[in-house]
């Protein structure tokens, strides 16, 4: 496990079989532990065993807070609930019916990862209702003996939250934050379908840098610092990548396959400048490229 500050932790799931690709925070308190973002449930076996390295266990968890629903941030969820069948669930109200009953969401996936819906994200189990605690931004939580302040932050995603522990400085942000290998110097922003919209993820850069954070925790992959200029490269790098999707939409002769064929290896042009192809791959089991294409195509072509 990772030190963080003021009792928080982090864990590393090793997505795959690689370190350094989702990061799991860990709020310990007198009563257990609350974990933001446990991940798919493929990755519970390392989520574990790097708790244990830390003296912890998944039975100290007394709560999940989600940034988001995804498979990469929530996927574990219901399974811990299984197995602390006490434990509160914190998430945002736009994703809480999908906590509840996941069949859609993973019919939804399972479009688009077909037979690697196990090996990759394994079990996603429903949370009972009773387990729920819903957001809707601007709420003070107390969880594991933590104080905790909520901020509604989509643009990745319509249900996106951002937590804030005014102690340490630290918000844990999520998708929102974007993406960042240990090697990288700058920034990827993750742009996934269905929900992409850049006016509101601006809009939550600027709330999450109104609580003036020391540190942004994100789930791909841990604390960095210096946030104002992390964020600023995180919004740049989303107008470049607007732009080049734009021009792409703009070539009437390219099937949709060579569309993406060419988002992608441009993406990979600009990080192979400061990346090795280990950590390429690293950033891109985080981050597929080729969702990245998808989710902004569809923003650009609904706008």
């Amino acid at each position: 496990m990772h030190v963080l500050a003021h009792q928080l932790r982090y864990a590393d799931g090793v997505f795959r079989g690689t370190p350094g690709v989702i990061a799991t925070a860990v709020l310990e308190g007198p009563s257990g532990i609350a974990l933001i973002d446990p991940g798919p449930s493929s990755d519970l076996a390392a989520l574990e065993a790097d708790l244990a390295s830390g003296g912890l266990s998944l039975d100290d968890v007394e709560a999940v807070l989600l940034t988001h629903i995804h498979l990469d941030h929530a996927g574990a969820t219901g399974t811990i609930v299984r197995r602390r069948p006490d434990c509160r669930v914190f998430v945002h109200e736009r994703g809480a019916r999908h906590m509840v009953a996941p069949e859609k969401l993973i019919a939804s996936a399972t479009q688009i990862y077909g037979d690697q819906m196990g090996p990759l994200w394994g079990e996603f189990a429903a949370v009972p209702q009773a387990n729920l605690q819903v957001l809707h931004g601007e709420e003070r939580l107390t969880v594991a003996g933590h104080d905790l302040e909520v901020a509604y932050t989509p643009g990745h995603a319509q249900h996106h939250v951002s937590y804030f522990h005014r102690a340490s400085r630290i918000a844990f942000v999520g998708d929102t934050g974007g993406c960042r290998t240990p090697a990288m110097a700058t920034v990827m922003p993750p742009t996934p379908p269905p929900d992409i919209d850049v006016v509101l993820w601006q809009a939550s850069v600027a709330r999450i840098l109104a609580w003036q954070p020391e540190a942004l925790f994100l789930t791909h992959f841990g604390p960095v610092t210096p946030v104002a200029a992390h964020l600023g490269a995180l919004l740049d790098r989303l107008e470049v990548m607007q732009q080049i999707a734009r021009g792409l939409l703009g070539e009437a002769s390219l099937t949709e396959a060579d569309r993406e064929a060419r988002f992608v290896e441009e993406l990979r042009r600009m990080f192979r400048q400061q990346l090795t192809d280990v950590e390429l791959r690293r950033l891109e089991l985080g981050v597929p490229f080729g969702m990245c294409w998808g989710g902004l195509a569809r923003a650009l072509r609904k706008a």
